[in-house]
């Protein structure tokens, strides 16, 4: 496999970025080193994918991000139709049809210090570009994934279900895996209940019973893990949401991850020990054919 090297990629130097309400050339659409997600990880983003040119559930994307400002006690300056608008704007300043749009809300300019009391208006920009998280074969064959030494944040320290733009915690457990040769990691919480991945939302199958964490257990409330649920109850496949331990992981008849870049993604290995058979499952792989409606007829 053929893992990120350091300095390996550079955006795209053709790239217009939505910049606090106009689109620039990358090259000028800048942050002052002043602002408080520069220094503190102090914003909020979201993650959204387009597919043929119109934005999947946009109105749940806008709505997380309107929650996860609000938790922090930060105010976009921005209605959620300005920000609906300006999503299409970036995408169409890029001619972006299937993509990824990056949305970003940080604190503002301020002098240093914690308190954000002593910054200006928040700045809002937003990335349309491309992305690929993982190599298609994967999605044929499976992927390998391990548990990681690093667990999600205690929800008395920091809500999971905040999308904040302070992710070494996630970060530390990708690293994690990379060293070990693969893509992705399993996070667990305090308790040592499976939480989920470092960008993505886990699934299980046993015995024909779709299963996952719940929000209870430390993980983000995914837009592509919601549009799952919704298909797996289409199909009247059996589901629970429940606390899931490493045992469950490893005795599991098939296993998945889903989020906005990974879509959904079957896993075949974790921590060595094969998942089921091997080898991608008829549940998740039905599944994934049904994402890939609900994608093209616009979610």
């Amino acid at each position: 496999m053929n893992f990120d090297q350091p300095n390996q990629y550079a955006p795209n130097p053709n790239l217009k970025i939505w910049m606090n309400g106009k689109i620039v050339p990358v090259a000028e659409a800048t942050i002052s080193i002043f602002d408080h997600c520069i220094l503190y990880g102090d914003g909020v983003f979201e993650g959204i994918r387009s597919y043929g040119g119109k934005v999947f559930r946009l109105d749940a994307h806008l709505r997380r991000l309107e929650d996860s400002a609000r938790a922090i006690r930060l105010t976009i300056p921005m209605t959620r139709e300005e920000l609906a608008t300006a999503v299409y704007d970036a995408m169409k300043a890029n001619k972006i049809v299937d993509g990824y749009i990056r949305l970003v809300v940080t604190r503002g300019v301020g002098t240093l210090g914690l308190s954000p009391n002593r910054t200006a208006c928040p700045s809002v920009f937003i990335i349309a570009d491309q992305i690929a998280l993982y190599p298609q074969e994967l999605y044929e064959q499976g992927m390998a994934v391990i548990s990681s030494s690093v667990i999600r944040n205690h929800p008395n320290a920091l809500s999971a279900r905040i999308k904040s733009c302070n992710y070494i915690n996630n970060i530390l457990a990708k690293i994690e895996a990379l060293d070990a040769g693969v893509y992705e990691a399993i996070m667990y919480n305090h308790l040592g209940y499976v939480a989920e991945c470092t960008g993505d939302n886990i699934f299980l199958v046993r015995n024909g019973v779709v299963q996952t964490p719940p929000i209870t257990a430390g993980i983000l409330e995914g837009v592509t893990r919601d549009a799952v649920i919704e298909l797996v109850a289409k199909r009247k496949i059996p589901f629970r949401e429940m606390e899931l331990t490493r045992h469950d992981l490893y005795v599991a008849d098939e296993c998945f991850l889903t989020g906005t870049a990974a879509e959904v993604i079957p896993v075949t290995q974790i921590d060595g020990r094969p998942i089921g058979t091997g080898k991608p499952g008829p549940i998740v792989r039905q599944l994934m054919a049904d994402f890939r409606e609900l994608v093209k007829h616009g979610g």
